[in-house]
C-alpha cells in the first residue's frame, strides 16, 4: 500500500535535507559537538561560534539585532517566557489575549489568572476569525501591561493585523507579544517596521527540528522578562540551560532557507491549496472556515456538513490531516477556535484542517482530493441509508 499523502504541515514539517546536513556536523566526535558555554578550549569556542551564527540567521529573518534572540525549547516555552516573564517582572497586571490563541498562550494566561497574579481579558474573534484592533483598544485599562495576539492562527491560518494592534499598544505604553510560530518564514515579519516587543518562534513549522525555538525580546529598557528556568544564567539571564548546538544550527539554517525562497514557495503552496479547495468545493454542503479573512498560503480548514470529522479521518486512509490543533487533537470536544468564531458545534465537529507544504506535489493534491471526495460521499450515503 502506498504511503498516505501528508497534508498536516501546520502540525509539523519534515526536516529539510539541507537542514539535516547542517545539523549532523554538530553531533559526533568529528564535528562541533562541545558545550557552547565551555570557553576554556577550542571545542567550546567553535560550538559557540555555530550558535551565534544561527542566532544571526534567525535575527536576519526578523530584521532584528542578534542580541534580541533568546533560545528556548520551542514556541511553547517562548510563549511562557514572554507572558509569565513580563507579569513577574511587572509584579502583576492586566493581560489582553484572545479566545483563539494556541493553548501555549491560553494556558499560561489562565494559570496566571487562577494564581491571582494577573487579570485577563479574553477577546472573541470576528466571524472570519480575526481579532478586531478596535476590541483590543476597548479592552485596554490603566493596569494593562501586556497584549498577546497571535500573528496567524494555527487551525484556520487567519492572519491578524498585528501592525494595527501593536500600534495601539505602543501608543498606550503596553507591551505587545505575538505568537509567530505559524507565520515566521511565510509572512514578512520585520520587527523594525512592526511595533512588536516580543515574538515567539519555533523551527519545526519551517522544516527544522523539533525541540528548538526562540523568543525575540526588543532591546529597550521597558521590555524586560523574568527568567522562568534557572540554573546558570545563560541567554543573558533570561533562559538557563545547556544550548543544543545541533538543534540551534538546524533552526538557523531552516529559517534562512525559508526566508530565501519565501515568495516563490508561498505562491506555489497557495496554488496547491487553491487546487485542493477547487476540488473539494464541488461537494455539496462544504464550508471554508475563515474564508473572508487573509490566510496563510498553506491552510485550508473545511467543514463537511453531516459528516463526523473523526469518522472522516478514519475513512480518508490515503490522507494524513487533522481536525484541529495537534496539541488538542485527542479531545472529543469541537475545536475551540471554530466555536469562538461562531461555527456551530455540529459543523465544528465536521471540520478538517488540511495544510500544504514544501514537499507537496500536484499529484498529492489530486490524490488527496479524490480520497476525501470518496470518503465524504461514502459516509453521507451510509448515514442516509441508516436514516
Amino acid at each position: 500500500m502506498s504511503q498516505a499523502v501528508y497534508l498536516d504541515y501546520a502540525a509539523t514539517t519534515p526536516v529539510d535535507p539541507r537542514v539535516v546536513a547542517a545539523m549532523v556536523r554538530h553531533l559526533d566526535a568529528e564535528g562541533t559537538f562541545a558545550n557552547p558555554a565551555s570557553r576554556s578550549h577550542m571545542y567550546g569556542w567553535l560550538a559557540e561560534e555555530a550558535v551565534e551564527t544561527a542566532r544571526r540567521q534567525v535575527a536576519e529573518v526578523l530584521n532584528a539585532d542578534a542580541r534580541e534572540i533568546v533560545w528556548t525549547s520551542g514556541a511553547t516555552e517562548a510563549n511562557n517566557l514572554a507572558i509569565k516573564g513580563v507579569i513577574e517582572q511587572r509584579g502583576g497586571g492586566h493581560i489582553i489575549t484572545s479566545e483563539t490563541e494556541h493553548k501555549a498562550v491560553l494556558d499560561p494566561c489562565g494559570w496566571l489568572e487562577r494564581q491571582g497574579l494577573a487579570s485577563v481579558t479574553w477577546l472573541k474573534p470576528a466571524v472570519d476569525g480575526r481579532i478586531d484592533p478596535a476590541d483590543v483598544s476597548a479592552a485596554l485599562r490603566e493596569d494593562t501591561v501586556l497584549v498577546s495576539i497571535m500573528h496567524a492562527n494555527n487551525e484556520t491560518g487567519v492572519i491578524n493585523d498585528i501592525a494595527a494592534i501593536g500600534a495601539l499598544c505602543r501608543e498606550h505604553g503596553v507591551l505587545f507579544h505575538t505568537d509567530a510560530a505559524q507565520s515566521v518564514g511565510k509572512l514578512p515579519l520585520d520587527v523594525r517596521e512592526l511595533p512588536v516587543d516580543l515574538v515567539s518562534l519555533c523551527a519545526h513549522k519551517n522544516y527544522g527540528p523539533k525541540g528548538i525555538g526562540a523568543l525575540y525580546v526588543r532591546r529597550h529598557p521597558d521590555v524586560r522578562v523574568a527568567s522562568q528556568i534557572h540554573g546558570g544564567g545563560h541567554e543573558r539571564n533570561m533562559r538557563s540551560g545547556t544550548l543544543a548546538t545541533h538543534q540551534i544550527v538546524g533552526m538557523g539554517e531552516a529559517l534562512a532557507l525559508a526566508a530565501g525562497q519565501r515568495d516563490d514557495e508561498q505562491a506555489r503552496i497557495a496554488g496547491l491549496r487553491d487546487r485542493l479547495w477547487g476540488a473539494l468545493s464541488g461537494l455539496p454542503d462544504v464550508q471554508l472556515n475563515g474564508a473572508a479573512a487573509p490566510r496563510l498560503a498553506g491552510h485550508l480548514n473545511v467543514g463537511f456538513a453531516g459528516v463526523d470529522g473523526e469518522m472522516l479521518l478514519t475513512a480518508m486512509s490515503e490522507v494524513a490531516v487533522s481536525t484541529g490543533s495537534a496539541c488538542t487533537s485527542a479531545s472529543l470536544e469541537p475545536s475551540y477556535v471554530l466555536k469562538a468564531m461562531g461555527v456551530a458545534d455540529a459543523l465544528a465537529h465536521s471540520s478538517v484542517r488540511f495544510s500544504v507544504g514544501r514537499f507537496t506535489t500536484e499529484a498529492d493534491i489530486d490524490r488527496a482530493a479524490q480520497n476525501v471526495t470518496d470518503a465524504v460521499t461514502r459516509l453521507r450515503a451510509a448515514l442516509k441509508n441508516r436514516a
